[in-house]
């Protein structure tokens, strides 16, 4: 069995065949999806997917460091009415990007910091996105982990280093995708090092699929190749790769 602990499955590029899309990773063993936010745009969607299949789709709350701008009061005011209301399995997906621009960095770090806090005080486990971001992000992560933060960095490429800041942190998790099967994406050399011990696996549907797909739309049913190039790096089985990040997600989202 295993859990795409990260898929944005309401896309509207799933829209001609999402129950299909949802019947291919049920066959390939993915029997568990966890649905990130974005922002405003993006919550009717998620919310109905996860409605109509309450027992594999999940979904979270927060607003993407993207969706940052110079105000964000009233973003930042829906997410927190969203996450009261009770329903969502997580705090994401928040955290700090650098790649696009550096304009709002200061406001992507208080708006971080902000749903961190939410998610302690709700008992919630935070999915970070961090592009180009890591000190930024950890930094906050540190400062902000008493011993009541849980959370996974969504998408890890990092080096052996940053990973084992990670797992200092305490109940973290590094989110292993398609990534790890690209020949110079260096996660597979990273993770030969590091080994599965504190791993989840995600596809970021439907974006960066992983090899044979590269380059197409990726989905759900693709997580066994993430699972079977994570074997190889860390010399275990594969079924030990689904044991482990499958046990890994449960306990990271209590689902």
């Amino acid at each position: 069995m295993f859990i795409d602990t990260h898929a944005h499955l309401y896309h509207r590029q799933f829209d001609p065949d999402r129950e299909e899309l949802l019947r291919r990773a049920e066959e390939a063993g993915v029997t568990k999806f966890f649905l990130p936010n974005v922002d405003h745009e993006s919550i009717e969607g998620m919310n109905a997917l996860a409605a109509a299949h309450p027992e594999s789709c999940f979904a979270m709350m927060g607003l993407h460091p993207c969706s940052v701008t110079e105000m964000n009061d009233l973003a930042l005011e829906e997410v927190e009415q969203h996450l009261r209301s009770g329903g969502y399995c997580a705090v994401g997906e928040i955290g700090i990007d650098l790649h696009w621009d550096k304009t709002w960095l200061v406001q992507q770090q208080a708006a971080f910091r902000q749903q961190v806090r939410w998610a302690k005080e709700l008992d919630l486990p935070i999915v970070i996105h961090c592009r180009q971001s890591f000190e930024e992000t950890i930094a906050i992560v540190e400062q902000e982990q008493d011993g009541s933060l849980r959370g996974v960095f969504h998408c890890f490429t990092g080096s052996p280093e940053e990973a084992a800041r990670i797992v200092a942190l305490k109940d973290f998790y590094m989110g292993i995708g398609g990534v790890i099967t690209y020949p110079k994406g260096g996660l597979f050399e990273t993770m030969q090092v590091v080994g599965p011990e504190r791993c989840v696996l995600e596809t970021d549907a439907p974006y960066l699929a992983p090899v044979p797909f590269r380059g197409r739309r990726n989905e759900s049913a693709y997580i066994p190749h993430i699972a079977a190039k994570l074997a190889e790096a860390t010399g275990r089985s594969v079924e030990e790769i689904a044991r482990i990040t499958t046990t890994n997600a449960q306990e990271l989202f209590r689902r």
